[in-house]
């Protein structure tokens, strides 16, 4: 699994961090998504579909 971020979409709701927290952080400045593994392991895929089905700014791409 290849996760891409738009940072361009993010709205900055944070799903992502409290979903997959090993995968995604947000910057402090204004909240936009940090893309932390670009290829996370077999044990946080689940989690890291979820968080791409929940963005609200529809932000994450599986691949």
């Amino acid at each position: 699994m290849k996760v891409i971020v738009d940072e361009d979409k993010c709205c900055g709701a944070g799903s992502c961090v409290l979903i997959a927290p090993e995968v995604f952080d947000q910057r402090d400045e204004d909240g936009i998504v940090i893309l932390l593994q670009a290829e996370p392991g077999d044990d946080q895929h689940d989690l890291v579909r979820e968080a791409a089905a929940v963005c609200p700014g529809a932000a994450i791409e599986l691949a």
